[in-house]
C-alpha cells in the first residue's frame, strides 16, 4: 500500500485546509514530520487512520473531539486520502459527526458522520461505497488488516511501543490471536472440549442406564445384586449380569403359576359363602319389615285427632286464600287515599305561605293560579330592558378603562420624547471610549489563550497523577478481590462435593427411580445442611471469579495508560508550577475581558443611537394617534351613560312595592308562586279521585267475604295463613294418609305373616364366613396380579438391560480416544510438558518468527549487544507458558526481564520488536506490500550513537521503494533527514509546510 496524498480541513489542530503530497517525498524515501510539542504531528497520522477506518488510535478516540476548536463555526471537518492498494487507486473522503449552527434561526444541530470511497477507473473516479459499514468492510478487505493491526504494522503510534514488549503471556496471547487469526485453532480446542463433554455425558448416560436397569431389576424381583458387584462400575460383570437377570425372570414365572392355582380355589369358596349369606339376609329382612309395620300403625292411630285438626285448618285457609287479591286491592286504595290527602294539605299550606295568607279554600285555587300566571308573563316581557341596561353598564366600564389606558399611553410617549436626546449623547460618548479598547483586544486574547492552554496542561497533569494513585489502589484491590473470590469458589466447590448426596436426594420424586441405586422407593433420603451450596451457587461463584479477573486486567491497563498521559502533560507545561500558570492566566483573561467589554460597547452605542432616532419619530406619531382615539372614546362614553340612566328609571318603577331588587329576581318570585298554585290544584284533584277509589274497593271486598262464608273482613284476616304454612299443612295431611295406606298393605301380606313361624337366623356368623372367603380371594388375586406384573416388568427390564449393555461399549471406547486428544490439545495432559494449548503453540511459533525478524534489526541498532529470546517457560503468576519474552545481554551473557531495560533501551528493543512483528504480519496478511511506513516519537530517549544506528536501520527500510516517515521534534533528526514536513502551531490553529529535499 502506498499513500499519495492527504488533505484535512477543520481536523485536530488544523483550522483551515492542509495538504500533504507524499508522492513528492517518495524519491527521498525517508522523511521527517517535525514541529513543536502540541503542534499536531500525531494528528497527521490520526487523519490517515481516520480516513481509512473512521477512528484514531489509542485514547484519542474516546475523547470524541476530532473537529478543530480553531475552525470557524460553519466549517465542516473533513479528511481526504488518496492511496494505491492491490494495484487499485482509491480516494477516501470522510467526515466525523459534529455540531454545526442551524441555517435558520438560532441554536445548533447534529451532523452525522459520512464517507465516500471512489476508485479511479479509465481516468474518472467511480463511487464504491457511501455507507460507513460498507466502507469499513471494503478498506479492511483490501488492506487485510483492521485498525489494531494497521497500527502495529504500518503506523507505529506514539507511546505504544513498549505495550507488546512488556505484556504478560495472557495479554500477548490475546494480541497475537487477533493479529495472526488463530481462531480456527481455538475452534479445534473448543470442539474437542465439547466433544469430550458430550461423549463423557453419553458414556455416563449409558453406564447409568445399565446400572439403573440392574438396580430396578433387583428391586422388582426382590433379590439384591451379588455383593461382589460394584454398582458404580459394572463393566467387569456385563456377561454375569445378563445371566443373573435370566435366572431371576425364571423364578418369577414359577411364582406366578402358583398364585394362579390358589386364586381358582379361593373363587369357589367365595361363591358358596355368598349364596348362604344372601339366603339368611332375605329371611331376616321379612321379619324386620313386619315388626316395623306394626310399630308404625300404632303411632298413626295415636296421631288421628291431630290429623283431623290439620285437615280443618287447611280447608279454612284455602277459602281465605281465594279472597287475598280482593283484600290487597282494598288495602292499596286506602293507602293511596291517605298519601294523596297528605300531599294536598302540604301543597295548600305552601301556596298560602307564598301568597301571604293564613288559609286557602279549594274553590279559590283556580282563580289565584290564573292571576299569578298573568303577572309572570308581564314581568318576562320586560327582561330585554334589564339585559340592555347590563350591557350598557359593561360597555361604560370598558370605555372608562380604555380612556384611562389611552391617557397613560399619551403620558408615557411624552416622557419618552423628553429622555431620548440625553440617551443619544451618552451613546456617542460610549462609542468614543470603546474605539481604543477594540484596537488592543486581539493581542490580549492571544495572550489569554496561551496562558489557558498551559494551565489546562498543568491541571491535567495533576489530575492524572491523582487518578494514577487511585487507579493503582483500585488495581491492587482488584488483585486481592480476585484472589478472595477464587478461594471462595474453591470452598463452595469442595462443600458442594461433600453434600452431593443431599443434592441428589433433593431431585428425587415419589415413584421415580433413584439415579444412584435405581430404586423407586426412597425410605431415608439424605438431607442438605442449612448452608449447603447448590450448582447455582457454584456457577455464580465461578462467574464472580471471571468478572474479578477481567476487572484486574482492566485496572492494570488503566495504570499503564495514566503513566503515559502524565509524561505527555508534564512535557507540555515545561515544568512550570500550576499556581504560577493560573495566576498568569487569570491576569491575561481579566485584561482581555475588560478590553472585550469596552469594545462591545462601541457596537451597542451605534445600534442604540439608530434605535433612539427611530424611536423619537415613532413616539411623535403615536402621540397624535392616541390623542385622537381618546377623544372618540369620551364621546361614546357620554352617549352610553344617558341611555343607561333612562332604562334604570323604568326598571325602578316596575320593581316598586314588590320586595325584589332586580327584574330577574321578581320573575323568579312570581314563577315560584305560580308553581305552588299549580301543584295545589293538581294535589286536591288527585285526593278526590283516590277517596272515590278507596270507597269502591272496600264495598267489593265486603261482598266477596260474605259469599265465601266469612262474617267480616277481620274474620278473613284471622283465617289467612302464609303460603308456606298452607303447603306444610297439606304435606303433613298427605304424609299421614300415605303412611297409613302403606302400613295396612304390609300388615296384609301373607308371606310376611308366615315368616313369623320360622326361627331367627345368625346373620353375623354368615357375614363372618363370607368376609373370610372374600379376604382369601382378594389376597390370592393380589398375589397373582403382583406376580404377573413382576414377571412382565422383569421381562421388560431384562430386554432394556441387554440393549443398554450393547450400546455402552462403543461409547466408552470413543470417549477414551477423544479424552486423550482433548487433554493433549488444552495442555493438561502429562505428555504436554509446556502446558501449552494448541492455539498457544501456534502463536509461540509465530512469536519465534517475530523474534527472529526483530533480532535482525536489534543487533545492528545495539552493536550486537541485545537480542530477544522467546521462552516457553511460564512467567510469574502465569498458568500457561509459551509466549514469554526475555532480553539477552551478550556483554554479560545473562537474560533478563524486559522491564529492567532503561527508557532508551526499551524504545530500541520495542521498535525492533514492532518492525519484526510488522514483517511477519505483512507476510501473514497475504503478501500486502507496505510501501509507506510511519514511526511516531520516542527518539528523544536515544543517545547520539544509538540514534545513528536507528536512523541507518530506518533508512534501510527504503529498499524496494518503501517510504518511511519519522515523527519527532528531536533536533538531531532535522540534521540527519533532509526531506522534512514542518507542523507549525499558532493561536488560530496549526499549518503544514514542506521542507527541502537534500
Amino acid at each position: 500500500m502506498r499513500i499519495h496524498r492527504l488533505e484535512a480541513t477543520a481536523f485536530g489542530p488544523f483550522a483551515d485546509r492542509v495538504a500533504v503530497e507524499l508522492d513528492q517525498l517518495s524519491d527521498a524515501g525517508l522523511f521527517l514530520l517535525t514541529g513543536a510539542t502540541g503542534a499536531g504531528k500525531t494528528s497527521v497520522l490520526d487523519a490517515i487512520c481516520f480516513a481509512l477506518y473512521g477512528a484514531v488510535p489509542g485514547d484519542r478516540q474516546t475523547a470524541k473531539r476530532l473537529r478543530s476548536d480553531h475552525a470557524a463555526p460553519g466549517v465542516a471537518p473533513e479528511v481526504t486520502l488518496e492511496l494505491t492498494v492491490a494495484a487499485r487507486r482509491l480516494r477516501i473522503v470522510r467526515s466525523p459527526a459534529w455540531v454545526r449552527p442551524k441555517r435558520r434561526g438560532t441554536g445548533t444541530t447534529q451532523e452525522q458522520a459520512r464517507v465516500l470511497v471512489t476508485e479511479r477507473v479509465d481516468g474518472t473516479w467511480q463511487p464504491l461505497a457511501t455507507r460507513l459499514d460498507e466502507a469499513g468492510h471494503l478498506v479492511t478487505g483490501l488492506l487485510g488488516m483492521n485498525l489494531t493491526q494497521f497500527c502495529q504494522v504500518q503506523l507505529l503510534p506514539q507511546g505504544r511501543f513498549q505495550a507488546f514488549l512488556r505484556a504478560d503471556s495472557r495479554e500477548r496471547h490475546d494480541l497475537l490471536h487477533q493479529l495472526f487469526r488463530t481462531s480456527r485453532f481455538v475452534a479445534v480446542e473448543a470442539w474437542l472440549r465439547d466433544r469430550r463433554r458430550t461423549l463423557r455425558r453419553d458414556a455416563r448416560t449409558h453406564h447409568d442406564r445399565v446400572a439403573g436397569l440392574a438396580g430396578r431389576l433387583s428391586e422388582a424381583a426382590g433379590e439384591p445384586l451379588p455383593a461382589a458387584w460394584d454398582p458404580h462400575d459394572l463393566s467387569p460383570v456385563a456377561e454375569e449380569l445378563l445371566a443373573w437377570a435370566t435366572d431371576v425372570l425364571a423364578r418369577a414365572a414359577q411364582a406366578h403359576a402358583d398364585a394362579l392355582l390358589e386364586t381358582v380355589a379361593a373363587e369357589e369358596a367365595d361363591r358358596e359363602a355368598h349364596v348362604e349369606l344372601e339366603r339368611a339376609r332375605s329371611h331376616h329382612d321379612r321379619q324386620q319389615r313386619l315388626a316395623r309395620a306394626r310399630h308404625e300403625h300404632r303411632e298413626l292411630t295415636e296421631q288421628e285427632v291431630t290429623h283431623q285438626e290439620r285437615s280443618h285448618r287447611l280447608a279454612v285457609a284455602r277459602r281465605a286464600a281465594t279472597l287475598r287479591p280482593t283484600r290487597a286491592e282494598q288495602a292499596r286504595t286506602a293507602r293511596e287515599h291517605a298519601m294523596t290527602h297528605q300531599r294536598a294539605v302540604t301543597a295548600m299550606e305552601r301556596a298560602a305561605t307564598l301568597l301571604a295568607r293564613d288559609t286557602l279554600a279549594d274553590s279559590e285555587l283556580p282563580a289565584l293560579h290564573r292571576q299569578v300566571s298573568d303577572r309572570v308573563a308581564q314581568a318576562r316581557a320586560q327582561l330585554p330592558l334589564a339585559d340592555e341596561h347590563a350591557r350598557l353598564e359593561a360597555a361604560t366600564a370598558v370605555d372608562r378603562a380604555d380612556r384611562d389606558l389611552l391617557s397613560a399611553d399619551v403620558a408615557a410617549v411624552e416622557d419618552e420624547l423628553a429622555t431620548l436626546p440625553d440617551q443619544l449623547r451618552i451613546l456617542q460618548a460610549d462609542h468614543e471610549r470603546a474605539r481604543a479598547a477594540g484596537d488592543r483586544l486581539p493581542g490580549a486574547r492571544q495572550a489569554a489563550e496561551r496562558a489557558a492552554t498551559l494551565v489546562e496542561a498543568a491541571r491535567r497533569a495533576d489530575e492524572l497523577t491523582a487518578r494514577r494513585t487511585d487507579a493503582e489502589q483500585r488495581w491492587r484491590e482488584a488483585v486481592d478481590a480476585a484472589q478472595d473470590l477464587r478461594e471462595h469458589w474453591l470452598g463452595i466447590q469442595e462443600r458442594r462435593l461433600t453434600g452431593m448426596a443431599a443434592e441428589i436426594a433433593g431431585g428425587l420424586a415419589v415413584g421415580a427411580c433413584c439415579p444412584v441405586c435405581g430404586s423407586a422407593d426412597h425410605p431415608r433420603p439424605a438431607e442438605a445442611a442449612p448452608d449447603a451450596p447448590d450448582a447455582q451457587a457454584e456457577r455464580e461463584a465461578r462467574r464472580a471469579v471471571d468478572d474479578a479477573e477481567a476487572e484486574r486486567h482492566a485496572r492494570h491497563g488503566a495504570v499503564r495508560d495514566l503513566d503515559t498521559a502524565i509524561a505527555l502533560a508534564r512535557e507540555q507545561t515545561g515544568g512550570r508550577d500550576l499556581a504560577e500558570l493560573e495566576a498568569e492566566a487569570t491576569r491575561a483573561a481579566e485584561s482581555a475581558r475588560r478590553l472585550e467589554q469596552e469594545a462591545c460597547r462601541l457596537e451597542q452605542a451605534a445600534a442604540g443611537l439608530q434605535e433612539a432616532e427611530a424611536a423619537h419619530e415613532q413616539a411623535t406619531t403615536r402621540r397624535s394617534d392616541l390623542v385622537a382615539r381618546r377623544a372618540a372614546t369620551d364621546a361614546a362614553l357620554a352617549e352610553r351613560l344617558d341611555r343607561a340612566r333612562s332604562i334604570a328609571a323604568q326598571l325602578e318603577a316596575l320593581l316598586a312595592d314588590t320586595g325584589a331588587e332586580t327584574l330577574p329576581q321578581l320573575v323568579e318570585q312570581l314563577i315560584a308562586v305560580e308553581d305552588a298554585c299549580r301543584e295545589a290544584v293538581l294535589a286536591t284533584d288527585e285526593r278526590d279521585r283516590a277517596a272515590t277509589a278507596a270507597a269502591e274497593a272496600r264495598r267489593r271486598a265486603e261482598d266477596c267475604a260474605a259469599e265465601a262464608g266469612f262474617g267480616s273482613l277481620e274474620e278473613i284476616g284471622a283465617a289467612e295463613l302464609p303460603d308456606e304454612e298452607i303447603t306444610a299443612l297439606d304435606d303433613a295431611v298427605r304424609r299421614h294418609e300415605v303412611r297409613l295406606a302403606a302400613v295396612l298393605e304390609v300388615l296384609g301380606d301373607p308371606d310376611l305373616l308366615a315368616s313369623e313361624a320360622v326361627p331367627e337366623v345368625d346373620l353375623v356368623a354368615h357375614e363372618q364366613s363370607r368376609h373370610t372367603a372374600a379376604e382369601r380371594l382378594s389376597a390370592a388375586r393380589a398375589a397373582a396380579s403382583r406376580a404377573e406384573e413382576r414377571t412382565a416388568r422383569l421381562a421388560s427390564l431384562g430386554g432394556d438391560l441387554s440393549a443398554a449393555a450393547a450400546a455402552w461399549g462403543p461409547a466408552r471406547d470413543q470417549l477414551a480416544l477423544v479424552d486423550r486428544m482433548a487433554t493433549l490439545v488444552d495442555g493438561s495432559d502429562a505428555d504436554n510438558r509446556l502446558r501449552m494449548r494448541l492455539s498457544g503453540y501456534v502463536l509461540a511459533y509465530r512469536l519465534r518468527q517475530v523474534v527472529a525478524a526483530a533480532n535482525e534489526r536489534l543487533v545492528g541498532m545495539t552493536d550486537a549487544r541485545y537480542r530477544l529470546e522467546h521462552s516457553s517457560d511460564r512467567g510469574a503468576g502465569e498458568t500457561r507458558g509459551g509466549l514469554s519474552l526475555r532480553v539477552r545481554d551478550d556483554w554479560t551473557g545473562e537474560s533478563r526481564d524486559p522491564a529492567t531495560l532503561s527508557g532508551g533501551e526499551t524504545f530500541v528493543v520495542s521498535l525492533a520488536l514492532a518492525l519484526g512483528l510488522a514483517d511477519v504480519i505483512t507476510h501473514e496478511a497475504g503478501g500486502v506490500e507496505l510501501d509507506t511506513l510511519f514511526v511516531d516519537e520516542g527518539f528523544g530517549t536515544l543517545d547520539a550513537e544509538t540514534l545513528d544506528h536507528v536512523i541507518d536501520m530506518l533508512d534501510g527500510l527504503r529498499d524496494g521503494g518503501r517510504v518511511v516517515g519519522v515523527v519527532s521534534h528531536v533536533a538531531e533528526l532535522r540534521d540527519r533527514i533532509p526531506a522534512q514536513l514542518h507542523v507549525r502551531k499558532t493561536r488560530t490553529g496549526s499549518t503544514l509546510h514542506p521542507g527541502g529535499v537534500g
